[in-house]
């Protein structure tokens, strides 16, 4: 192929792409440029001459600063509350604690019933903490030198006292439903 003939077929694909895409773009308007303005927009806005009439320009937004770098964080907002459905208890702080027993049940008597216990380990029981009494119930600690203490729950008074239950966990479901307020802070811590 000579020079000539391989010049022919450049010139005839330039003219074909040439002619597939049309007439040459029109060039797009322009628009002044805006004005620079350190800080954000002035108090009163733009002036109307200097405005452009057709292009927006985005809301100047002022970004939180992050707690931590000297700045307090932005005010939290508040929301109105919604109604909910309440708990089937309410929330309450802690019931107070059942105080000393003023009589019956006596540490010696809570030491006798929970020796009668065949879960509790034989051996030298004494009162570490207690008789609290609510009403009929009492909670008392009992242990023996080396061992953990065991709590112990019981209703009734003299040779009417019953336990209730004896251990290191005593909150169970008879406890949890039936003993006072008091005794089931202790028992339960709630």
């Amino acid at each position: 192929m000579s020079p000539r003939t391989l010049r022919l077929p450049l010139v005839v694909g330039a003219l074909l792409l040439s002619a597939a895409c049309g007439s040459p773009p029109e060039s797009l308007p322009t628009r002044p440029p805006l004005p620079r303005v350190s800080g954000g927009l002035p108090a009163g806005g733009l002036a109307p001459s200097a405005a452009p009439t057709t292009a927006w320009s985005p809301p100047a937004v002022t970004l939180p600063t992050l707690p931590g770098n000297g700045t307090p964080p932005p005010a939290a907002t508040t929301r109105p509350a919604t109604p909910t459905t309440p708990a089937a208890t309410s929330p309450s702080p802690t019931p107070s604690r059942a105080a000393r027993c003023a009589g019956e049940p006596t540490g010696a008597q809570v030491v006798d019933l929970a020796k009668k216990d065949p879960a509790v380990p034989e051996g030298d029981l004494a009162v570490v903490d207690g008789p609290y009494c609510s009403g009929t119930w009492s909670f008392t600690m009992i242990g023996m030198t080396g061992a953990e203490p065991l709590s112990v729950v019981a209703t009734g008074v003299g040779a009417a006292l019953t336990l209730v239950t004896a251990g290191t966990d005593v909150c169970n479901p008879q406890v949890k439903a039936e003993a006072p307020a008091g005794i089931r802070a202790l028992a339960c811590g709630f």
